[in-house]
């Protein structure tokens, strides 16, 4: 379009964020096309070396400390300054959105129907069409796309930019920020051009405006790789970037057809993890272990699809966007590789027929119970020998022992027995080994991590590979109830955040194990109070008769972080003071508290006969 008149700023220019990277770009501007008189508005109201330059090039600078998302310190300061013919509100959206949306009501509503040569809103691409994780950033900015319109329908005017990132400071000033953003088809603005591109908006005097430099092909495959974008999708250059490109023909087939199985693994499995450490911009592949989950790596929609136009270059296969989501490892998708490239060499997985009578065999067992039981022999010697695994209350988890007990069963917040089942040592653990960090470890409900070591070891001591089940219809069946770890928690401690949610949800307790795993089968938690271990087996038989898994874990897990328990039965007077039951028995005096954590590895019979696995016992009946 044509421009309809060449716009320039006269009088006194306000510019909110002012003092920042962006706002001093847009004064250095002003500046140089006419304006007399510039007030750098921001929140610290600090820019000696900016005021220099600008007064050097003959224009009157005020530098005010103002925030604008206080209506009333805005309104004092417009007073101040005397008559302003144009705003440019820049301000950013440091830790909330008040100064950016607040900031431009207030404006709005301050300058009222004056007449302004113009009211420019600093939005962002982020409020046009979306951004992954910032949610409150979007829709501050599609706030000041709304405004610029509400003004322009009440005949006032009003120009709205929404810019991509600006290279020369701002955002982008973190270290990282901009290579980030490459890699993914956004590539900063020159101060130079943005500016030129503001006046050319203002000279064709827009309501709203984008302005970025965007990679198409880079940017619109992995910005639509989870959904179409329908605003996108009628630009050329994005249905042009949107065709899957077209297959190179290489010798890769070839040369693995000369090489034995395990080379042709290994060198496809290089491949991949060589092609993904660069499209994550790691030095090499050793970043990327084989079984370890793109996700967790850092790969996100933008990047995964740069690793399937990686591999479709080097590969000449034609390969889906959602290849890193289907294939979430290393290592399963150079398998996925290898059958693409020379036929399938997968095992057909036959679904059983379901029945009602065929015996279920326990193949494998771990456990964890007090008294330092960590085998099932353990436990087997406690029970032969019979001994006693009661012993009073923990001294490493933080109880208040000495004011918690109270032999008076009426005593409020006490609890007249301390005595009970706990296990030794319950936070230790190796979160390396099951790929945790140690802060997640930390905020890791301690039920989770003795239920990832013993269906681990429950898999070893049935002679199964643990990591031989990832991609199988295994299933994982766990009885538990809540253990009250980070429960009295009044505020995220520093790091945890993110990560407590997940370390504590019931849900978890067996999801956990599946996606460590990589099990495909039912995962279940179930809290039926003292029978969940018991309700976990039945469910196991069941699923396992029924076709719908190939094998399951299923087992129970307690622990009491807090002496919430006693305190509660303490109440009820259905503690037995000595920390003991008594089934049963005629001097039985109420219920006595434990921990544990038991697995059992399960199957059909048949599979275990055919498998070679030890039966230990069998199930042929649950209800």
């Amino acid at each position: 379009p044509r421009a309809t008149r060449s716009w320039q700023p006269s009088g006194t220019v306000l510019i909110t964020g002012g003092t920042g990277a962006l706002g001093g770009h847009v004064a250095r501007w002003l500046a140089g096309a006419g304006a007399e008189h510039l007030v750098l508005a921001s929140r610290r109201g600090e820019a000696p070396e900016l005021a220099e330059e600008l007064r050097a090039l003959g224009v009157r600078v005020t530098v005010a400390a103002c925030d604008v998302a206080d209506r009333a310190a805005l309104a004092a300061l417009i007073e101040a300054v005397g008559p302003i013919r144009s705003v440019v509100h820049a301000a950013g959206l440091a830790q909330s959105p008040d100064a950016k949306i607040a900031g431009a009501a207030n404006l709005h509503a301050l300058f009222g129907d004056r007449e302004l040569d113009a009211f420019v809103l600093f939005s962002s691409i982020a409020g046009v069409w979306g951004s992954g994780g910032q949610s409150g950033y979007a829709a501050g900015n599609g706030y000041l796309d709304g405004l610029a319109r509400q003004r322009r329908a009440a005949g006032l005017t009003a120009t709205s930019v929404a810019w991509g990132p600006w290279a020369g400071g701002g955002m982008l000033a973190a270290e990282g920020a901009e290579d980030h953003l490459r890699r993914r088809g956004l590539a900063p603005l020159q101060p130079d051009l943005a500016i030129a591109a503001l006046q050319q908006a203002l000279d064709l005097d827009e309501t709203t405006v984008t302005v970025a430099d965007v990679d198409w092909a880079r940017f619109a495959p992995g910005f639509t790789a989870a959904r179409p974008s329908p605003l996108l999708s009628d630009l050329p250059e994005v249905r042009q970037a949107l065709k899957t490109p077209a297959p190179q023909d290489n010798s890769l087939a070839a040369r693995l057809r000369t090489l034995a199985p395990a080379e042709q693994e290994r060198e496809l499995l290089e491949l991949v993890r060589g092609e993904a450490a660069v499209a994550l911009g790691h030095a090499g592949p050793d970043a990327v272990a084989p079984d370890r989950a793109f996700r967790d790596l850092g790969f996100d929609s933008l990047t995964a699809v740069d690793l399937r136009n990686r591999l479709i270059a080097a590969t000449g296969l034609a390969l889906p966007a959602t290849l890193v989501f289907d294939y979430p490892a290393a290592g399963v998708l150079a398998t996925h590789l290898r059958d693409e490239l020379l036929g399938s060499t997968t095992v057909a997985v036959t679904v059983r027929a379901a029945t009602t009578d065929e015996p279920i065999a326990i193949v494998g067992m771990s456990c964890r119970f007090p008294g330092g039981i960590e085998t099932p022999d353990d436990l087997w010697r406690l029970v032969d020998t019979g001994g006693d695994a009661i012993t009073g209350w923990p001294l490493d988890r933080g109880w208040d022992v000495d004011g918690l007990y109270d032999p008076d069963p009426d005593a409020p917040g006490r609890s007249y027995s301390r005595d009970g089942g706990f296990l030794v040592g319950v936070a230790r653990f190796d979160p390396a080994f099951f790929e945790m960090s140690p802060r997640e470890a930390l905020a890791t409900d301690p039920q989770q991590r003795l239920l990832l070591e013993g269906a681990w070891e429950a898999l070893e001591r049935a002679n199964i590979d643990p990591k031989s089940l990832a991609g199988s219809r295994s299933g994982v069946f766990i009885g538990a109830g809540a253990s009250g770890y980070a429960s009295g928690l009044h505020e995220v401690p520093e790091g945890l955040g993110g990560h407590l949610l997940t370390g504590n949800a019931g849900s978890v307790l067996s999801g956990r194990i599946a996606y460590v795993l990589g099990l495909e089968g039912p995962a279940m938690t179930m809290d039926t109070a003292c029978s969940s271990s018991l309700v976990a087996l039945h469910l196991a038989v069941r699923s396992l008769r029924s076709g719908e898994c190939t094998l399951a874990l299923a087992g129970g897990v307690a622990v009491m972080a807090n002496p919430g328990a006693f305190v509660e039965f303490s109440r009820q007077r259905g503690l037995a003071p000595d920390g003991r039951c008594k089934a049963f028995a005629d001097h039985a005096d109420g219920t006595g508290w434990s921990e544990g954590v038991g697995m059992l590895v399960v199957e059909r019979l048949s599979d275990a006969q055919r498998l070679g696995h030890t039966v230990l016992a069998v199930v042929r009946g649950s209800a």
